[in-house]
């Protein structure tokens, strides 16, 4: 009896304490989302109104001859081809890389996975550095390179180089944990039944990662079209002729045309947001895909 006396007298104090500790809980998690709306407007929301403001400060025309400007559209082609070639080289080693750490093990594996990070931990100034160290005319391929007419720095392949450098781990990076996590079984299973590697990877693999995938890519593509760093060192900020987007803003704006390069800065923000709709757009398709899933299950 008095256990049972001293249990019932737990279970009523346990009950008097839970709606101070719900309104404690309240209290702390509704202070955590006005803090985290504060940050956002502050550091987000208000710089990204500020650029379109800026940039349709003169008016529409002014703006529209800002974007057409022929050094604008000069950087705007280059930027978009250095995105369609960087992106597909990238999305092929970050699948062969995936694929290599998660379905097999090999002595080194840990040095290929850090490998695969290192462009995270390198600052993206160091790494057009050294390319313009292996490369430039001073570098150490730089005199066979001048002497077979073969330019890289100050060039599209050196930016191409750079870009492919910052934006590498993307792909990778979404694909490695996903795939640890499917397991091999259906590719075992698609192998005994006689497909091919070849058949069993783009039969089975792929469309069991396609959303990582995409998710990785799109990633790898907001980045390449918005590096600044590793394309300053390595483009000699040639206009219209090696200056991205990024970098024709900030020559703009060193040259006190804000307006312009205002105008040109907000369609690298429309970029972001595009990017940030089809990143909610894909989350969204993959939950439903999930939830599909285990209905049927």
């Amino acid at each position: 009896m008095s256990s049972a006396s001293s249990l019932g007298a737990t279970s009523r104090r346990a009950a008097a304490r839970t709606p101070s500790a719900l309104r404690e809980s309240s209290l702390v998690s509704g202070t955590l989302i006005v803090l985290a709306l504060g940050f956002l407007l502050l550091f987000l929301f208000l710089p990204l109104i500020a650029v379109f403001v800026e940039a349709f400060r003169r008016g529409f025309a002014a703006y529209f001859e800002a974007i057409t400007e022929p050094d604008a559209l000069a950087a705007m082609r280059l930027t978009l081809l250095i995105a369609a070639i960087a992106v597909p080289l990238n999305v092929v080693l970050g699948v062969a890389g995936a694929w290599a750490v998660a379905r097999f093990e090999f002595r080194g594996k840990s040095v290929l996975v850090s490998l695969i990070d290192l462009p995270f931990s390198v600052s993206p100034v160091i790494a057009g550095l050294v390319y313009v160290l292996l490369f430039g005319a001073q570098g150490y391929f730089g005199p066979w390179l001048r002497a077979n007419g073969v330019e890289i720095i100050f060039a599209v392949p050196g930016i191409v180089l750079a870009t492919m450098f910052v934006t590498f781990p993307f792909v990778a990076r979404e694909l490695i944990p996903h795939m640890e996590t499917l397991g091999s079984t259906d590719e075992e299973a698609a192998l005994t039944l006689g497909a091919s590697p070849w058949r069993t990877f783009f039969m089975v693999t792929l469309p069991n990662v396609k959303w990582s995938l995409l998710y990785g890519v799109l990633l790898c593509n907001a980045r390449a079209m918005g590096e600044f760093g590793a394309v300053a060192v390595v483009s000699g900020r040639i206009r219209g002729v090696t200056t991205t987007m990024p970098l024709h803003v900030e020559i703009l704006y060193n040259e006190y045309m804000g307006a312009a390069a205002f105008a040109v800065a907000s369609l690298l923000a429309l970029l972001a947001l595009v990017t940030l709709a089809a990143k909610a757009l894909l989350e969204w398709r993959y939950a439903e895909e999930i939830a599909a899933t285990r209905h049927t299950s």
